[in-house]
C-alpha cells in the first residue's frame, strides 16, 4: 500500500552561490552604516568638541533653557538663567552654543 519513496539527489552548492547569498546582508550593513551609524558618530564627535570648548561667558541652550555660563568645572557648568539665578548643569546637557548677544534679543 505504501510505495517506496526515493530522495532526489541535489546538486552541490558551489562556493559562488553561498557568497551571493551573503551579498544582500553585507549590502544592507553597508547602507545602514552610511545612513545611520556614520552620521551619528560625526554628530557625537562635534558635540564632544563643542562641550570641551565651553568657556565662561558663552551663551548656550541646556535642558531647554537659555543661559550664560558663569563657571566651568570638570563635569558641570554654572548657568545663569536669570539675574542672580545660577544653576548647575552637566556639561553634556548643553545642546547648543549660541552666538553672543542672543539672550538680550530673546528677553
Amino acid at each position: 500500500m505504501i510505495g517506496t519513496a526515493y530522495a532526489q539527489a541535489t546538486g552541490q552548492a558551489g562556493q559562488g552561490d553561498s557568497l551571493l547569498g551573503l551579498l544582500p546582508i553585507v549590502l544592507m550593513f553597508v547602507i545602514l552604516y552610511f545612513l545611520m551609524i556614520r552620521p551619528q558618530m560625526k554628530k557625537a564627535k562635534e558635540h564632544k568638541s563643542m562641550v570641551e570648548a565651553l568657556q565662561k561667558g558663552d551663551e548656550v541652550v541646556a535642558v531647554g533653557m537659555l543661559g550664560r555660563i558663569t563657571k566651568v568645572g570638570d563635569s558641570y557648568v554654572g548657568l545663569e538663567i536669570a539675574e542672580n539665578v545660577v544653576i548647575q548643569v552637566q556639561k553634556h546637557a548643553v545642546t547648543q552654543l549660541l552666538p553672543k548677544g542672543t539672550i538680550k534679543d530673546a528677553a
